[in-house]
């Protein structure tokens, strides 16, 4: 019988600088294809991603102290950002995600793209409004 995984609490840091708010989080064992992040216009940021398969294969599990996915965290945000030009990456266990501050929130689902092994990105412009 497999057993269903229970949704993980995940821990953030976020900090700014006067042009972009950066959210930190670890989400070990999970694929950037199983990443998703939305900025609502209600000032929220949802992290969130699946688990495809824990311990494959193991035959006995002795020690259980952490757990993998799945992951879900919302957070209300204190600025209004630009999600169509955020920058999203993932990449040794851990997700970034940077957002450009704005006037007025962008609303977005942004999803990853697998870049190599267990890394993934989603580049809205390096976290930077685009001028033209």
């Amino acid at each position: 019988m497999t057993e269903t995984p229970k949704i993980q609490y995940i821990p953030v840091k976020m900090f700014r600088t006067p042009d972009r708010l950066t959210i930190t989080a670890p989400m070990p064992g999970v694929v950037p294809e199983d990443i998703q992040v939305q900025i609502t216009e209600s000032h929220h940021v949802v992290m969130q991603a699946a688990l495809r398969g824990a311990l494959k294969d193991v035959k006995e599990l002795l020690l259980d102290e952490w757990s993998v996915g799945d992951y879900y965290r919302e957070l209300e945000i204190p600025d209004a950002v630009d999600g169509e030009h955020a920058n999203v990456t993932y990449g040794n266990g851990v997700l970034v995600v940077v957002l450009p501050i704005v006037q007025q929130t962008v609303p977005a689902t942004l999803t990853l793209e697998k870049t190599a092994k267990d890394f993934g990105e989603y580049v809205g412009n390096s976290g930077h409004k685009q001028t033209k």
